[in-house]
């Protein structure tokens, strides 16, 4: 790149447990401009029509006493019910798309930051692999995985099933990290990787 081009945006993505929020973390302390998919779908839930939605086809068991929307309830009564995630999903990727198409669109037209990264945890599986420079992969054996998903006292199975296998993620990747070692270890890579972005368009 050269000087003046807008940053380059990457998708961050990995299976679950992998360590994506800490990597997403990373760079965002080391100046890049980030966006987390989780945080988006936080904010879509306090739509009112989204909240509409949700209660027609899940019922308020899913609404938290302060009228929100209790998002653990939720994915556990979906994924107990013939097509509640493909019902979800039908109905939030298309505004997450839009939502991230306009935060993209936005900073690179700010052009002050070095480079931009948007975690998509189901990035291949939503075929939007495509509206990125690269992506990166971040991943880790399955032990690991299976014990930081334990740790926070979800079913690594029944959301794994959802992703694609890790070997064909790695495969498709740009850019891999094998996140078995520290956070300082994951933390390093994402600043050398800012590094090189910073490098290509000086």
């Amino acid at each position: 790149m050269t000087t003046g081009d807008p940053p380059r945006c990457l998708g961050l993505t990995g299976g679950i447990g992998s360590g994506k929020s800490t990597a997403l973390a990373g760079f965002a302390a080391h100046g890049a401009a980030t966006l987390s998919s989780d945080a988006i779908v936080h904010e879509l839930y306090g739509l009112p029509d989204v909240q509409a939605t949700v209660r027609a086809r899940f019922g308020a068991d899913v609404f938290c006493a302060d009228g929100g929307v209790d998002r653990a309830r939720l994915g556990a009564i979906a994924f107990a019910q013939e097509g509640g995630i493909a019902f979800l999903e039908a109905m939030l990727f298309p505004r997450i798309r839009a939502y991230r198409d306009e935060w993209i669109a936005a900073r690179r037209a700010e052009g002050s930051w070095p480079l931009l990264v948007v975690e998509v945890p189901l990035l291949f599986e939503a075929g939007v692999a495509g509206q990125f420079d690269a992506v990166i992969v971040i991943t880790a054996s399955e032990d690991v995985r299976r014990a930081r998903v334990s740790a926070r006292g979800q079913n690594f199975s029944e959301r794994a099933d959802l992703q694609w296998p890790e070997a064909r993620k790695v495969a498709a990747a740009d850019l891999v990290y094998v996140n078995d070692g520290s956070t300082a270890d994951l933390d390093r890579w994402t600043a050398d990787v800012i590094a090189q972005y910073r490098s290509a368009n000086s």
